[in-house]
């Protein structure tokens, strides 16, 4: 059972929530796909050392720069290499999938790390149209069944007697079921059904806060929790100084910049002016897209991170970081994980 900290009158310190990391194994240029799972691994085993509290791995599809397409294989492959930080999905796409195969998937991971695993939920597609279309064969809109599809997974869990049809593994065991999103649907949804929420605040910051009142507004208490429990993720490259956090941080700048264009890559290197790239407009779009970000040297990102958990009163903040030289990505977590000792 997850505890609550949410108060509205009582503001919370960074030092009193709990920091986690969501991974899309990015393949930065010129690498592939191995060495940016090996990358992973090891940050995972230092986020552990570090003491983050969880590490989520997202799902993504037809993406040159993103290795953690086949999720539930991955969240093995870093279950297996670490030993005590929680690892799961941020998320699982639940439309591109049977309930039943998701049910199996983190059945078998419980099954082989107890206790260790989440299963993230989202319902948008993860990729482009014409993907989602060869992921699932069928297209039953956008997402408009997820309610049911949820429903359906849960029992799988939780089966009646007379099923015919269970999950083996994954019958009976207790698997923390979250659901994410980047808009109030699923904030809803969540409320209703007395789950956690994580909310995608890393690329949707203007939707933040009213998703996150509409989950507590509208929550339900439940087996899972008596109150709710919210994660807001948010984009941070944390550096010796904000000069070379500025620099880093292009990397990813370019990354949004190439999504707008509609020519997604792998991670780019760093560049010294970004205005060399992007117009005006582009500039503006991914500024705002990136608000809820973090960038500067440790006293910069703390008085950020402060900042964003005074406007969202959140649970926990779940850390990404695109940064195309794996050591500095490492840096910026550890500077992150002193934030809160």
């Amino acid at each position: 059972m997850f505890k609550r900290n949410y108060a509205d009158k009582n503001k919370k310190q960074l030092h009193e929530i709990k920091l986690s990391v969501l991974d899309l194994a990015p393949i930065v240029s010129g690498s592939h796909a191995g060495e940016a799972l090996g990358n992973s691994l090891d940050l995972a085993q230092h986020a552990e050392k570090w003491g983050y509290n969880r590490y989520w791995l997202a799902e993504h599809h037809n993406m040159r720069g993103i290795a953690s397409s086949a999720t539930s294989v991955v969240i093995g492959h870093i279950a297996q290499g670490t030993s005590t930080i929680r690892v799961g999905s941020g998320g699982i796409m639940l439309p591109n999938h049977a309930p039943l195969v998701i049910a199996e998937q983190f059945g078998t991971l419980e099954s082989l790390f107890p206790g260790r695993i989440d299963l993230g939920l989202g319902r948008a597609p993860g990729t482009d149209q014409l993907t989602a279309q060869a992921l699932r064969r069928e297209l039953k809109g956008s997402g408009e069944d997820f309610p049911e599809q949820v429903e359906e997974l849960r029992a799988y869990f939780n089966p009646v007697e007379y099923s015919h049809v269970k999950a083996i593994p994954g019958e009976g065991l207790n698997i923390p079921i979250w659901l994410l999103g980047s808009s109030g649907f699923s904030a809803h949804l969540a409320g209703q059904l007395g789950l956690p929420f994580a909310f995608a605040s890393h690329f949707s910051p203007d939707h933040t806060t009213e998703a996150l009142r509409i989950y507590r507004n509208h929550f339900r208490p439940s087996e899972v929790l008596d109150e709710p429990y919210a994660m807001v993720g948010v984009n941070v490259v944390a550096a010796e100084t904000e000069a070379q956090a500025q620099y880093l941080s292009t990397s990813m700048k370019q990354q949004f910049l190439n999504l707008v264009r509609g020519r997604p890559g792998q991670l780019n290197p760093p560049v010294d002016n970004m205005d060399d790239l992007w117009n005006e407009y582009e500039k503006a779009s991914i500024q705002q897209t990136l608000r809820a970000s973090a960038i500067g040297d440790s006293e910069q990102v703390k008085t950020k991170l402060q900042s964003f958990l005074d406007e969202t009163q959140a649970d926990e903040m779940m850390i990404t970081a695109n940064i195309f030289d794996h050591q500095a990505r490492l840096q910026s977590y550890e500077i992150v994980s002193q934030l809160v000792k």
